[in-house]
């Protein structure tokens, strides 16, 4: 159950005002992944389809940096090893990491300093919003050890993020985006000071999860289904979503606020 108590091995988690924050924490190498924290991440990410208390999840990364993806010691140097089995379950696995986070109701806020690269720059790819500070260096460098770009579900989203012929660039030749350009092209919603990362983080997770929650949770479905729709399958698909959405109570307290020149207090119901 993931609520406040829930204490994972491979990463820190805390709770607090409906906000769940994921922290990667191995900053000695500025917090990669491992065959553990894949799975850990994926189940946790699954989980929070049942976490009522949770209405949206800011993750980042420990002392300065958000992740240097995949730990060369631990995973790529197995890796070579392995038989097409393994590497096909290591592959899906990872997959099944981002298929998670997509499909999970809250919304998702990476807050991304410094290092974001290899499968860092995907967690930050499959959340929702991304805020940046200045010394953020994103790169999906997998050309780099001799692998392909088409990592993790990278060639189906970076493309709608910022553009066929960006992505194209950053996928073939593993260069570092800066900040700067990550905001410019669309990949970052903003950037602001290192000092203020946190706090903005938090700000825009908060903001989201005293929203109304069930409304949140539909459009964040309808923008994963919606890629594989057609105009008018989307615009009956969206009918049938706000449809489902009016006959919510959240729905109700919004109108009466209204009439009664207050603010509406969601409840998410």
């Amino acid at each position: 159950m993931i609520d406040a108590s829930y204490s994972p091995r491979h990463f820190r988690w805390s709770l607090e005002e409906k906000v769940g924050t994921v922290t990667l924490c191995r900053p000695e190498r500025k917090n990669p992944l491992t065959f553990e924290s894949y799975a850990e991440l994926r189940d946790t990410f699954r989980a929070l389809t049942h976490a009522p208390d949770v209405k949206a999840v800011i993750i980042g990364g420990a002392e300065g940096n958000f992740c240097s993806g995949g730990d060369v010691h631990e995973i790529i140097g197995p890796l070579t090893k392995m038989d097409v089995t393994g590497l096909l379950d290591f592959t899906r696995m990872t997959g099944d990491l981002v298929r998670a986070m997509r499909l999970c109701p809250q919304p998702i806020v990476a807050a991304v300093d410094g290092t974001c690269a290899g499968a860092g720059a995907i967690l930050a790819m499959a959340s929702d919003i991304r805020i940046a500070t200045s010394r953020a260096k994103t790169a999906f460098l997998f050309v780099r050890v001799g692998l392909a770009g088409c990592d993790m579900g990278a060639c189906a989203i970076l493309p709608r993020l910022i553009g066929h012929g960006r992505a194209s660039e950053l996928l073939y030749s593993g260069r570092v985006m800066t900040a700067e350009e990550g905001e410019r092209w669309g990949f970052f919603n903003r950037v602001v000071g290192e000092a203020e990362l946190a706090a903005e983080a938090l700000r825009m997770a908060r903001e989201l999860a005293h929203g109304p929650t069930f409304a949140h949770g539909m459009t964040k479905r309808m923008l994963h289904r919606e890629w594989n729709m057609s105009i008018d399958e989307a615009l009956e698909a969206e009918a049938q979503a706000q449809t489902l959405c009016m006959r919510t109570e959240d729905f109700r307290r919004a109108w009466r606020a209204f009439a009664t020149r207050s603010v509406p207090i969601f409840e998410g119901n």
